[in-house]
């Protein structure tokens, strides 16, 4: 009659008071807005990595605003007395006759449809791949992740001896039709479409009628923009600096990209008789850069993730 109940009863399965080292150990664990400890050797091997990143961008840019014989007389990492980069530019765009301009063009032409049409393909196959199943859809998937692993070098020759006998050397599609095909752009819009596009959106908007044209272009294509923004940088990148292959398909300058063009002036000084241009080559490749940093500046705000987030209601 004299004795209390327990406030709180204890569990049937264990009886026994839990620590209260147990609840301390609990309450110190570190919380999401705490601030992370810091690593020194992950710190310097992070700032090795930046200065072996930014040291030869800066000897670029250095490098651009000196003369032919500034480069020769003046310290790589610092400035020469003569500041000449403006002097440079406008040399390198009216230097033989303006074949810089022409190089360019070209450049813009094999990127424009190169990589343009290499990431429309990627998005349409990736997508395909990622919503539908089909027969053979593993055998299709070891193909991809075989062809990711095979070097473009290795695939050089085959293509060159297939394009001339179609007769297509020394043109511009013999650079454009093979950057068409990017098996890692492919494989990547494929695993991201498989993870940004619920399955119940496709098959809400099929249950409202919408067919699957309307459905890619209404529903997945938006969720796809960071997918695609990647893949386009990706293949951008790759036919910008693209060197091998037009080196063995074109020999008429003038469908000459700026890698090759470039080259071609880096090689007068060797050749009898040949001027040499080495800051008129140093200039052409910082110019060469700005449409890159260009690019990536213009596109990364279209690096977002989560787009698909709260869409679905599990």
């Amino acid at each position: 009659m004299g004795a209390t109940a327990p406030a709180e009863a204890a569990p049937r399965g264990d009886r026994r008071p839990r620590p209260a080292t147990a609840l301390r150990t609990r309450r110190s664990r570190p919380t999401a807005g705490r601030r992370p400890r810091r690593s020194v050797p992950l710190t310097l091997l992070t700032g090795l990595v930046l200065l072996y990143t930014l040291v030869p961008l800066g000897w670029l840019v250095i490098s651009a605003t000196k003369t032919q014989r500034g480069l020769s007389d003046s310290f790589g990492l610092w400035f020469d007395g003569d500041f000449a980069l403006f002097g440079n530019i406008a040399e390198t765009f009216t230097y033989d006759d303006g074949v810089f301009v022409r190089w360019l063009l070209n450049t813009l032409l094999y990127v424009a449809l190169g990589a343009g049409g290499a990431t429309f393909l990627a998005v349409l196959g990736g997508y395909a791949l990622a919503t539908f199943d089909f027969p053979g859809k593993r055998g299709v998937f070891a193909v991809v992740i075989g062809a990711v692993a095979v070097p473009g070098t290795a695939l050089a020759v085959p293509t060159f001896l297939m394009f001339s006998r179609l007769g297509l050397t020394d043109t511009p599609w013999a650079v454009i039709i093979p950057s068409l095909i990017s098996p890692f752009g492919l494989y990547l819009m494929w695993v991201f479409a498989a993870d940004a596009i619920p399955g119940e959106l496709l098959e809400a908007a099929r249950i409202d009628g919408a067919g699957e044209l309307r459905t890619f272009f209404t529903v997945s294509l938006p969720l796809l923009a960071p997918g695609i923004v990647t893949v386009l940088l990706f293949t951008m990148v790759a036919t910008w600096n693209n060197y091998f292959l037009p080196l063995i398909m074109i020999k008429d300058p003038d469908w000459y990209p700026l890698t090759l063009g470039l080259d071609s002036w880096n090689d007068q000084a060797s050749t009898a008789g040949g001027e040499a241009v080495f800051h008129l080559v140093i200039t052409g490749s910082l110019l060469t850069i700005v449409p890159l940093i260009a690019a990536f500046l213009l596109l990364q705000r279209y690096w977002q993730s989560g787009l698909a987030a709260g869409s679905v209601k599990e």
